[in-house]
């Protein structure tokens, strides 16, 4: 049976020049230019960054080229920071499928991403190292960018006509109610610190470890409750493109979303990422790490300058996230981008695994024939494949037969962020 899937997998393969004839007529319209910027101010050496514009979805195709930018910042040491960043491209790149066209590619992504934050996750858990890191990881490819995040790094988004949104969430437990709900239903508690006396003092923080975030990377010795799932947006801009400022807690507990977008509006990228480094250190002084990266997704008949806001503003502002319908969707499109809209094409910030890897096993057999974990990728035969949705409430969406299929490591992993099952993890 495996040597039957393994024959008709391979005939869905495309071959390589077909592919790249493909995405050269999928490319309608001319890609926009990206420029980014960089400053940072260090106070622990704990906040590390990953900056990459040569990614191809397709190998030795340039017009499938994409950019990759990070930020980490780490806690209870940079091991965790360091980690992630040489090895979260790699992991969420490997959970793609091959052979898929650029818009595939695009809808393929969110759950690439889910898999990717996880596998760094357990691999870095295994090393048996206590530290810790956010991570908020944005793909630009052409119009169309992406963002998956974990704890209180930020990302927005200031598009032409100075509408800001930000396209993560911040998961301190200060803040979000709803992650306060799920660390504790998962067998965490949530509290701040005692001090002699019975006082309470300072934010609130997840015990045993006192980590103030809901979601990291690493972080072994506090519970797998604190996950490594991340939220994940995805957006379109229109034509007239937008500025993306990506930055660390140092940079989000000095600024507002709108102080930091204003500090640096007309100025190019680079020294709009120092800009916004020198607004936050005026604020607040240097009271962390601060990093800052600004990326410009630039219209092709631009010049490298972004302009400067309008006074007047848009009476459509209010509208910056429009769904977009199923029907004539290229017309709307283009209506859309004439008044400098953006798309809103994917969200989602559960932390139940099962959700975020979805129903769909069209992508768990390896070229080979075999099954293969959908977080980890290793190969498995049919008999050790574990459905992500075994255990689940049945329903008819839910199947504990229908992959995606998680190795018995993976599934031991699913049930401990769930709270079903201690941490196997265990501290050296």
């Amino acid at each position: 049976m495996a040597s039957g899937e393994g024959r008709r997998r391979r005939d869905n393969l495309v071959p390589l020049a077909a592919l790249i004839s493909r995405e050269m007529r999928n490319e309608k319209m001319e890609k926009p230019t990206v420029r980014y910027g960089f400053a940072a101010q260090s106070r622990k050496g704990e906040d590390y960054f990953l900056i990459k514009t040569d990614c191809q979805r397709v190998p030795g195709n340039s017009s499938s080229t994409f950019s990759v930018f990070a930020i980490f910042d780490g806690h209870n040491g940079n091991a965790a920071a360091i980690f992630t960043r040489e090895n979260l491209l790699n992991h969420v790149l490997g959970a793609l499928p091959r052979g898929l066209g650029r818009e595939e590619w695009l809808q393929a992504l969110p759950r690439a991403l889910v898999a990717g934050f996880v596998k760094t996750d357990k691999e870095f858990q295994s090393r048996g190292e206590t530290s810790g890191t956010t991570a908020t990881f944005v793909i630009v490819d052409g119009w169309t960018v992406t963002v998956a995040s974990v704890g209180d790094s930020r990302c927005i988004l200031d598009a032409q006509g100075g509408s800001i949104s930000t396209l993560t969430v911040d998961h301190r437990l200060e803040e979000n109610v709803e992650e306060r709900e799920r660390v504790t239903a998962s067998g965490g508690e949530v509290g701040r610190l005692s001090i002699v006396g019975g006082a309470e003092i300072g934010p609130l923080r997840c015990w045993p470890g006192g980590l103030c975030l809901s979601r990291s990377i690493g972080d072994m010795d506090v519970g797998e409750f604190i996950v490594p799932i991340p939220y994940v947006k995805q957006v379109k801009l229109s034509n007239a493109g937008g500025r993306l400022i990506i930055a660390s807690d140092g940079i989000w507990d000095a600024l507002s979303s709108e102080m930091a977008a204003k500090s640096c509006r007309g100025l190019p990228a680079e020294l709009a990422a120092r800009q916004v480094v020198k607004e936050a250190l005026r604020k607040r002084g240097l009271k962390d790490d601060t990093t800052c990266i600004v990326v410009d997704v630039i219209p092709p008949d631009n010049s490298s300058q972004p302009s400067t806001p309008p006074k007047k503003q848009n009476k459509l502002k209010a509208f910056l996230f429009r769904k977009k319908p199923h029907d004539s969707a290229n017309k709307l499109s283009k209506k859309l981008s004439a008044v400098g809209i953006v798309e809103e094409l994917f969200e989602e910030g559960s932390a139940m695994l099962a959700e975020r890897l979805g129903n769909d096993d069209t992508t768990t057999h390896s070229p080979s024939g075999l099954f293969t974990c959908a977080v980890c990728q290793v190969d498995l035969a049919p008999s050790e494949g574990i459905s992500v949705h075994a255990g689940s409430i049945f329903s008819a969406s839910s199947k504990p037969w229908q992959g995606p299929f998680l190795c018995a490591d993976c599934r031991d992993k699913k049930d401990a962020m769930e709270g079903k099952r201690p941490s196997g993890v265990k501290v050296a």
